[in-house]
């Protein structure tokens, strides 16, 4: 696993041993982040479901300013700690140990607010309606937010509405990428 662009690009990354985590593919990181491309032009991202920390890692890389990163998993939030180290710029990141509902409250009771969400939860453990319900009733999601989820292609996923917009969704294999837009 490495950053692929940006002020931390070539950097290799620690993964966490065991099954617990699944990180993204090169492949997949590199599809995301070309998506992305347009909307990394600063701002705060939320890492919900951090693994390793990579997909932040990649976010501040390219251009985002800070990034929170929440996991629950020991193993995990060690390996997040080692990467973060490794860029030298440990300021842009904060890392919460906490269940994803449980780090959505405590975000929301902060004030916190994130021009970007990335999404990428075990693929057995999705609650990704949920999550994004709890994201837009606390106010934690500015208006033109970003949210990318990363799921399996039967995952069930936030319908377009309103307030979210689907930009666009393409699949890698078992992978599906989907971009949304919060519009309030």
């Amino acid at each position: 696993m490495r950053v692929i662009a940006g002020k931390f690009g070539g950097l290799h990354l620690e993964a966490v041993k065991g099954r617990a985590t699944r990180p993204t593919t090169d492949k997949v990181k590199e599809a995301i982040f070309s998506m992305l491309m347009p909307y990394l032009d600063g701002g705060r991202v939320l890492d919900l479901y951090a693994g390793t920390g990579g997909l932040a890692i990649e976010a501040i890389s390219r251009g985002m300013d800070e990034a929170v990163l929440v996991d629950k998993q020991p193993a995990a939030l060690a390996v997040i700690q080692k990467n973060i180290e490794k860029t030298h710029a440990e300021d842009a990141f904060t890392v919460l140990k906490a269940p994803a509902a449980s780090a959505l409250t405590r975000l929301a009771g902060q004030g916190l607010t994130f021009d970007m969400v990335l999404l990428d939860p075990p693929y057995a453990k999705e609650k990704l309606k949920q999550d994004i319900d709890k994201m837009i009733s606390s106010g934690l999601l500015v208006d033109g937010a970003i949210v990318m989820i990363e799921s399996d292609q039967v995952a069930d996923l936030p319908e377009a509405n309103q307030e979210l917009a689907l930009l666009k969704q393409k699949d890698y294999g078992i992978t599906r990428v989907s971009i949304y837009r919060y519009e309030a």
